[in-house]
């Protein structure tokens, strides 16, 4: 555990260094935005590429996060449109490069920022990211292509995307994040979908009396650990008050956080978690679920692949999915989802004006109806744009999508909101509380030092 915070500690100081290399990208680069403005759209008049040559040898990097075993799909998908994109316009090669999803977005790209040399295509995270890289100018302006190309008004939502009034990424997919549950267990049990907070505590007590771990959990990667509490923080403060924890209009000492600190810690006292979680990786949490060993395991719909396919084993067609309970009191919408579209492309702005009509003929070949629909049906990935036919999604799937009609609302995660150092501090800060050598209080004091410097420095 010591060495899971050390390496916690070590990324929060390289994320807070970075972010001031990239204050200073902004206002130091010659070609990129001067303090206080946005970088101002250049020609963004697509070129027509269908079926027509690039005029010159056009290399272009493409970073993906899609190396995991569970993550196949997606990458033959991706692998596609690449190829696609390439056979329609000779000249251009396009080089993938996967690396693993946390490295990249809390050290690699972040660097790569700093310092003026991203990928010209990569995967990145909307929201409090996409504004750092904004305010540093280093994304390119898609708002005009988006518009001259149709292509705008196709997507669900591009908000994590959006400053100031301009689009600087596209959403991959959708995502929302809940309980999958084991529907065999829970027949044997006589449990029912649990609704509230209570009904929630005595599920999980049948559980553990039944020799059941309630909740799976592998909580050696600290954004796994954040999920759970993400929602949790949710229902006791509500989205205002998270927000407000940036505006300094809120704190983390606040009683309605602190409460959110204490229901998370009171699943590590009743021992509703996975013994030995600090030292289990993400994957294991899955697998710990589909042997049968855990009733519940909180994650996002990105994992409905993994849940309704062939390793499910016997519990193919036996998995559900629900929102977290509502939890009497809590100043949040209690009958909301968190569900949004964080999770996209990003695209450099140095780029030649050859690279940049390859990239406008590489967004349209990964950004249309049939590649969404693939990533729906194979995949189980939730549509980022309006698709106009939806057969032959996975029940399971099927399953979320309803769960997020029939949400109140939905609402965008904590680490989009807050600045990155303040993520990292959380996520060490819930290992500190899983391993019982922090208390919410003191979890709360800390959080709240570290938010008063991310505020102080923007």
């Amino acid at each position: 555990m010591k060495r899971a915070m050390k390496q916690a500690w070590k990324q929060g100081g390289a994320l807070v260094l970075l972010s001031s290399l990239l204050f200073v990208a902004a206002c130091s680069s010659g070609g990129g935005a001067s303090t206080g403005t946005q970088p101002q759209a250049g020609s963004t008049a697509p070129a027509d590429n269908s079926g027509s040559a690039a005029k010159k040898e056009v290399t272009l990097s493409l970073r993906h996060t899609q190396i995991k075993e569970t993550s196949k799909t997606r990458l033959k998908i991706l692998e596609d449109v690449v190829k696609k994109t390439e056979e329609k316009n000779p000249g251009l090669k396009i080089e993938l490069e996967g690396m693993d999803e946390n490295v990249n977005r809390d050290q690699k790209l972040k660097a790569e920022m700093a310092a003026g040399n991203p990928p010209k295509i990569f995967e990145m995270f909307g929201g409090a990211d996409t504004k750092l890289y904004v305010k540093a100018g280093r994304l390119l302006d898609l708002t005009d292509f988006l518009a001259e190309s149709g292509l705008k008004d196709k997507f669900v939502n591009l908000e994590e995307f959006t400053v100031d009034g301009r689009v600087y990424g596209l959403p991959i997919g959708g995502y929302a994040e809940g309980f999958f549950y084991n529907k065999k267990l829970f027949a044997e049990l006589g449990l029912s979908v649990p609704k509230t907070w209570e009904e929630f505590s005595a599920a999980s007590e049948k559980l553990k009396a039944a020799g059941k771990v309630p909740i799976a959990l592998a909580a050696k990667d600290g954004w796994v650990n954040a999920m759970l509490f993400n929602t949790i923080l949710e229902r006791n403060a509500g989205m205002p008050a998270i927000e407000g924890l940036v505006s300094g209009t809120h704190k983390w000492t606040d009683p309605e956080i602190v409460k959110a600190l204490a229901d998370y810690a009171s699943l590590v006292n009743a021992d509703y978690f996975t013994k030995g979680a600090l030292g289990l990786p993400y994957s294991d949490q899955g697998a710990q679920f589909l042997r049968g060993e855990a009733g519940m395991v909180f994650t996002g719909s990105w994992d409905a692949t993994r849940y309704s396919g062939d390793e499910a084993g016997d519990l193919k067609g036996q998995i559900g999915f629900f929102p977290f309970p509502a939890i009497s009191g809590g100043k949040g919408d209690q009958t909301s989802i968190n569900a949004g579209y964080s999770n996209g492309f990003g695209f450099s702005k140095d780029l030649t004006e050859d690279q940049k009509q390859m990239v406008y003929a590489f967004i349209k070949e990964h950004f249309n109806e049939e590649v969404q629909k693939r990533m729906l049906v194979e995949d189980r990935v939730l549509p980022s744009m309006k698709l106009s036919d939806l057969s032959g999604a996975d029940l399971l799937i099927t399953e979320v999508i309803q769960a997020i009609n029939s949400a109140s609302s939905t609402w965008r995660a904590y680490d989009a909101v807050v600045q990155p150092p303040i993520k990292l501090a959380v996520e060490n800060s819930l290992q500190e509380l899983i391993g019982k050598v922090k208390t919410p209080e003191q979890v709360a004091e800390r959080l709240q030092k570290e938010q008063d410097k991310a505020n102080q420095s923007k």
